[in-house]
This record gives C-alpha cells, structure tokens and sequence, in this order.
C-alpha cells in the first residue's frame, strides 16, 4: 500500500510533513511532493492547490508518477445542512459536482459520457475514516485543540457524520445558495472544491479514495470570517490526528466497526 495525501491548503497538512520517517521531496508538475513513511505506511503528501482542475491534476500526478495505490484527501468544508455544525467532521459517503451542468444534453450533475453524478468513496476506507475521527473526538479532542480556540468557535460536542459532499469551483457564501444547493442535492452535508474532482479520478484509474472533512463555515455570509484562523489552530490539528488514527489503524491491521452516520 502507497497512501496519497492531498489537501488543498498548506495548513490542512501541517505537521505531517515533519512527521514523516526519511522523508524526501520531488519537485514535479508544479507541486512539492514529500515520500516517505507515516507511522509505518508508505506515503505520499502533497498539496493540490484549490479548485477541482488542480485537485484531478494532482490526483492523477500521484497515481501515474508516484504509484500511490490508495487516495485520502483531507481539508475543510462549509456545512450543507443544518445538522451540521463548525467543528463536525464528515466523512464522504459520494461526492458530486454540484456545478456540473451540461444539461439538456445529459442530466444536471451527471458527468458526461460516464452516466454517473455520484461517485462512491471507498467503503472500507469511509469505515476506516470514520473510526479514525470518532477515536479522536472520544481521546484526542480535549489535548489537541486549545481550550481558547474551542470557546471561539464553540466546540462544545462536535460530531462524525458520513454522506453526500459536493464540490464546485466556487466559494459558497450565501444562505440563498446553499439552500438551492440543498434542494437540489437531497442529503448533502458538505461543500468544497475538490472532492468530487479526486473522486472521478479515483472512478476512472480504478483507485480507492476517501474524503474527509472538518466543518469551517455555515456557507453563508459569514463564511470568511475568522476562516484562515480555524484552519490553522482547529482544522490542521484535526486533520494531523486523524491521518494519524488512520495510519496506525493500517499499520495495525485494525478493521473497521460499522460504524453509523452522525455519530
């Protein structure tokens, strides 16, 4: 097993990096790729940039060059449903393009000349995933995030809930939005800028992916605010501590509980 990690910004990696055992860098396609081992699996970490062209790109880099044999993309998210709060973490269940509209020539979201608007993420992964996050929330939450930044952001019980992400070349930032969105993706949780993108990739070069990601934003008019702030003190550090959980639970041998959505 070779694990790619890809995110789309510097801090939804940091850390992971410097936690790798003999690491070296690859200067390839415009990307700094790091190789090397993360608790005892072989890995792969770049970053992808923003967007869904620079996610596929990266993921199909990965793939064809670095012959990695798995995908996990790790980032933020704003919240698609009002179950969902800052701070939750959703793991994807399918991931679709919401902005994908080649209509009337094919179904709205459908991706033309593959008949398929959802992609399935991989189901032992999306468990292991699960597992990784609910072992942080239960043992790692409390020592992780600082007690200041929880208060900020009101991180009180956040939750693990597992469906729909979509993913478009915008930032989502108005109620009225996300509420179209809602209506016309029935149980989307989640939107971001790539997911979908690696998905196809994955679809296509026959390679299982998972997605995970912390909740940032409401997707409406606040969303920017205080946004760069959380990345850095609560995302990175949930990201960092579930790609642990997950590395070790590979390391280990340890097979994943069915495990429910919104743990």
């Amino acid at each position: 097993m070779r694990l790619g990690i890809i995110s789309a910004l510097h801090e939804e990696q940091q850390g992971l990096v410097e936690a790798m055992q003999s690491p070296y860098k690859i200067i390839h396609g415009m990307r700094e790729v790091w190789v090397g081992q993360l608790w005892e699996i072989d890995a792969v970490c770049v970053l992808s940039r923003i967007g869904k062209v620079a996610a596929a790109m990266t993921a199909t880099l990965l793939v064809e060059k670095f012959g990695v044999t798995h995908i996990l993309f790790t980032g933020v998210a704003g919240s698609a449903d009002k179950s969902v709060h800052v701070g939750d973490i959703v793991v994807a269940e399918s991931l679709v393009q919401h902005d994908m509209d080649a209509s009337p020539l094919f179904p709205r979201h459908e991706v033309p000349l593959t008949g398929i608007s959802h992609f399935a993420s991989d189901q032992t992964m999306a468990l292991q995933l699960l597992q990784a996050a609910g072992d942080f929330l239960d043992t790692e939450l409390a020592t992780s995030i600082d007690a200041q930044e929880r208060a900020v952001f009101a991180l009180q019980a956040p939750r693990v809930h597992r469906g729909l992400i979509g993913s478009g070349d915008q930032f989502v930032g108005s109620r009225e939005r996300i509420q179209a969105l809602g209506a016309a993706l029935p149980g989307l949780l989640a939107v971001e800028m790539e997911g979908a993108a690696v998905a196809q990739v994955c679809f296509e070069l026959g390679i299982p992916f998972g997605v995970i990601r912390t909740i940032s934003d409401n997707a409406n008019e606040n969303a920017a605010t205080d946004f760069m702030r959380f990345v850095k003190s609560v995302a990175a550090r949930y990201a960092f501590c579930i790609v642990r959980q997950f590395c070790r639970q590979l390391g280990a041998g340890v097979q994943p509980n069915k495990v429910s959505a919104g743990t």
